[in-house]
């Protein structure tokens, strides 16, 4: 009983670093929206995934002009689309910043440069009025 609880402690202390480790990586893989503006005014080459579906770009929340359009759910099967811009900043975006996480993580391991926008598309908005 005694190793048990031992080997518990263990796992509990390897499960809390491995999740701090996790959260550690995604912010790097994140952007917020007031970094997605600057990056807007200042990276002409700065390319912006929407991961929403056709649907949603035509909903309240709108789209950002420019904007390339794959939903997350066709992303792996399209992902050849993007080959032309492996070599640009690309900034993954949808409503709250959760599929746009997915997307990026695909697009990361395909090789591309990939910044999830945190906040996504209800952020982006939210911002304009400020």
């Amino acid at each position: 009983m005694k190793n048990q609880k031992i080997t518990m402690k263990y796992l509990l202390i390897i499960f809390s670093l491995l999740s701090l480790y996790s959260c550690a990586q995604n912010k790097e893989n994140d952007m917020t929206v007031t970094q997605l503006k600057e990056a807007m005014k200042n990276d002409s080459l700065l390319v912006i995934l929407d991961v929403r579906t056709p649907q949603e770009l035509n909903g309240p929340l709108g789209k950002i002009d420019g904007a390339i359009n794959i939903p997350v759910q066709e992303l792996e099967q399209r992902v050849g689309e993007l080959t032309k811009y492996k070599n640009k900043n690309i900034a993954v975006i949808c409503r709250s910043g959760n599929r746009s996480r997915t997307a990026q993580q695909i697009l990361s391991r395909q090789g591309f440069n990939a910044k999830n926008v945190s906040g996504g598309m209800i952020e982006f908005r939210q911002s304009e009025g400020k």
